[in-house]
């Protein structure tokens, strides 16, 4: 399939650039991206029955978030060659306080493609070992919760209905009860 829009051939224009994030211009288009190359890893971690959550305060919603683990890639000096499955490692121990065997990756998503260019890799943890708390780097005030999946709509339902912000990615460990049937059979 062609590109169809008349913008697509036109020249892309950067308005502003950050350390982060990247503000552009393509015709009639305005979007934003990662500056640098950086992407994102975002991890599934499921163990017994539970999966890992965290949450913290985001500065662009003015709310705390209800997320799965996630963290950049290459946003270090140095880490501009780092794989999504290193990355994802490495964030999982840091925000949640668990180590994984192996990461399996599920492949290149984009959350908000009309207006955000940035894609994040998926990745399910396999083999969880807790070995820390968690709570992330210093300053990132990170709350890890471990919930049951049986309870995990309830759990979202709650956080919700309390005026936190939920992470669409938590749509995909609830994408049976959102489609309403099972989608696996």
């Amino acid at each position: 399939m062609s590109e169809t829009d008349p913008d697509a051939a036109l020249p892309e224009q950067i308005v502003w650039e950050g350390k982060f994030i990247t503000a552009k211009v393509r015709g009639r288009w305005e979007y934003v991206g990662r500056a640098r190359n950086i992407r994102a890893a975002a991890i599934i971690a499921i163990e017994d029955g539970h999966v890992l959550l965290v949450e913290q305060y985001r500065i662009p919603l003015g709310k705390r978030s209800l997320e799965i683990p996630a963290g950049l890639i290459g946003d270090d000096d140095g880490g501009e060659n780092d794989t999504p499955e290193a990355a994802a490692m490495r964030e999982l121990e840091e925000e949640t306080g668990y180590i994984a065997e192996r990461m399996e990756n599920l492949g290149e998503y984009y959350s908000s493609p009309g207006m955000v260019s940035e894609s994040f890799t998926l990745l399910r943890a396999h083999g969880l070992t807790k070995v820390s708390e968690g709570g992330g780097l210093p300053g990132e005030n990170i709350t890890v919760h471990r919930v049951r999946l049986t309870e995990l709509r309830q759990f979202v339902a709650d956080w919700r209905a309390s005026g936190h912000a939920v992470d669409v990615r938590l749509a995909i460990l609830m994408a049976e009860h959102l489609m309403g049937e099972n989608i696996n059979g």
